[in-house]
């Protein structure tokens, strides 16, 4: 109940603001029109199998039987950007970039060392031998404008309803300062410790960071990569329970439909989810982080660095479902594996 009322207040505020637009900010029908322009590629519905339900009435009982689906879903849209409270999407950033930005000032700026509302982006120290590729951002994941529409579509039983409620904030790195700016516990983690585990990449050769420990700080020369990495991280937490993190995992009812929804986020993973970029580079097709660019004369950054320093992507994450036909689901058949 108190999210269905955050997110109607969300919605009517986002209504009543005026148009905005500059470099480093993408609005709420440019990220509708981008994900739509993508759904082609990124959705990939096919018909995977079928459903067996028991269905009983005063005439007796039946077998009854419902198709089965499997898509894609743009569950949450995930910025990273430099200023506390500057979430390059414009609305939220009007109606939470100031609330995030007090809290955070308040009893956590007193507890850390590091001013809260000092820019991101920042190296590490201030001499000139400290590593200047050590950068820090900050990082937002929020639920799609459309995921809330697909749980009404869903009725058909044609498409699967998303996990994640529209416009609501399941992750803000201004509210969870202490983890994400002083790496307190992920830096015990032995993924934090031992090289190699948990990479965006193929590491030793070829390697954009790792997941661990996941934090706002990266050693990333490129800083589309940096992002991508702060992207990764958040969503690896949101999309799992019991983080040491202030945030609210994306978790939810599949309503009368049965739904089998997908597992955390793993990187270089695709059935677990895929990454479509919207800002700065607005992108119709969806992959994983870590691609291997060494060939290449741009890297996988060329053509993708913001100068405002913000970044957003939609995180596509696979469903399987079919739609209610009795009272007691019985069991179903797959022809073919979901996602392929």
């Amino acid at each position: 109940m108190i999210r269905e009322r955050f997110v109607s207040f969300i919605v009517v505020a986002v209504l009543g603001l005026p148009g905005m637009a500059h470099t480093g900010t993408i609005t709420t029908p440019q990220i509708v029109a981008q994900t739509t322009s993508a759904a082609l590629s990124c959705m990939r519905w096919m018909p995977i199998g079928a459903c067996f339900w028991l269905h009983c009435s005063w005439h007796g009982c039946s077998v009854r039987t419902s198709i089965k689906v499997g898509h894609y879903n743009p569950d949450l849209v995930v910025s990273t950007y430099n200023e506390l409270g500057g979430n390059p999407w414009a609305e939220i950033r009007a109606i939470l970039g100031l609330a995030q930005k007090t809290a955070a000032n308040g009893l956590l700026g007193a507890l850390l060392p590091v001013p809260i509302d000092s820019a991101g982006n920042r190296t590490e120290g201030t001499s000139a031998r400290d590593h200047k590729n050590l950068v820090y951002r900050e990082t937002d994941v929020i639920g799609h404008p459309l995921s809330t529409l697909s749980g009404i579509v869903a009725g058909v039983g044609l498409l699967c309803p998303s996990q994640t409620t529209s416009f609501f904030p399941y992750f803000q790195s201004g509210l969870d300062a202490l983890s994400w700016r002083q790496e307190v516990p992920e830096i015990f983690y032995p993924a934090s410790l031992i090289p190699g585990l948990r990479e965006v990449g193929t590491w030793p050769l070829q390697t954009w960071g790792g997941v661990y420990p996941r934090t706002g700080w990266t050693t990333q020369p490129e800083e589309p990569k940096a992002a991508a990495l702060n992207a990764q991280r958040a969503g690896d937490i949101v999309t799992r329970t019991g983080q040491p993190h202030v945030y609210v995992p994306v978790t939810g009812s599949s309503g009368s439909m049965k739904v089998w929804p997908p597992g955390p986020l793993m990187e270089k993973d695709r059935t677990t989810g895929t990454w479509q970029m919207l800002l700065p580079k607005p992108e119709s097709t969806c992959n994983v982080f870590g691609t291997n660019d060494l060939a290449s004369l741009t890297g996988w950054g060329g053509g993708r660095v913001d100068p405002e320093g913000d970044y957003a992507w939609n995180l596509w994450r696979p469903y399987k479902c079919c739609q209610r036909r009795g009272q007691w689901f019985l069991f179903s058949i797959d022809w073919m594996s979901y996602p392929p």
